[in-house]
């Protein structure tokens, strides 16, 4: 993962990537997998992946999907090489036992909230960042401390949502399937609290449109009014 534009000093840089149907939806109606990614994506997404140091989702996603969070160098057409950390935001500690990310596979650390009375098993990394749920601000700095400086954030909706809004990311790419959902319980790409305004909203940049098998990729920066004003 190439390193973005616009990191931080003290917290790692942060990727911010999805699949999407046209009408912005990462999964079927209540959040049921949709397999979004053309084979050119997966070998996108499977890069980024290799070049990152940690892979970072919510548990919602790990209960409902069951990700492995590894690097697939079989699609890639190369030997095994190093194994980013997979990364899960779990305040509560609700991450299954049987989960694929605590099988030992990978390094694996689990961010949750200071009251979380889950143990995990031996090789986990626990690290503890907020009071009832976890912050990111909080956490970052803590990630990139244990060597995390490439940040890939793959969600769900609403962590997605969180690292837009908290504005701790530096790049932000989704892949447009050309597929359109519909519903009403069909995940958006993000989700979380409501717009009211033009304040609430996260203005982006958009930096790159590229054909992709039969979608394409759309990359956006965070805009930033002093770097806009320099443009």
């Amino acid at each position: 993962m190439a390193e973005a534009a616009g990191g931080r000093p003290g917290r790692p840089v942060v990727w911010v990537n999805c699949a999407a149907s046209l009408d912005g939806r990462l999964a079927y109606a209540e959040g049921v997998r949709a397999r979004l990614s053309s084979p050119e994506d997966l070998v996108r997404v499977q890069r980024m992946r290799a070049s990152s140091d940690g892979i970072l989702v919510g548990v919602g996603t790990v209960v409902k999907d069951d990700p492995s969070l590894r690097v697939h160098w079989e699609l890639l057409g190369e030997p095994p090489g190093r194994t980013p950390a997979r990364i899960v935001l779990d305040s509560h500690g609700r991450t299954p036992a049987t989960a694929r990310v605590l099988d030992g596979s990978a390094p694996t650390i689990v961010a949750t909230a200071a009251g979380c009375a889950r143990t995990f098993p031996a090789h986990v990394r626990v690290v503890a960042a907020g009071r009832s749920r976890v912050d990111l601000n909080e956490l970052f700095p803590r990630l990139y401390g244990l060597g995390i400086h490439q940040l890939m954030v793959e969600g769900g909706a609403e962590v997605i949502a969180d690292v837009l809004r908290s504005g701790l990311f530096d790049r932000l790419t989704v892949y447009y399937a050309p597929v359109v959902i519909g519903g009403t319980t069909a995940p958006p790409v993000a989700a979380g609290p409501e717009s009211r305004n033009d304040g609430d909203a996260v203005p982006l940049r958009l930096t790159g449109l590229e054909r992709m098998g039969e979608g394409h990729v759309a990359t956006y920066e965070p805009r930033r009014a002093s770097s806009d004003r320099d443009r």
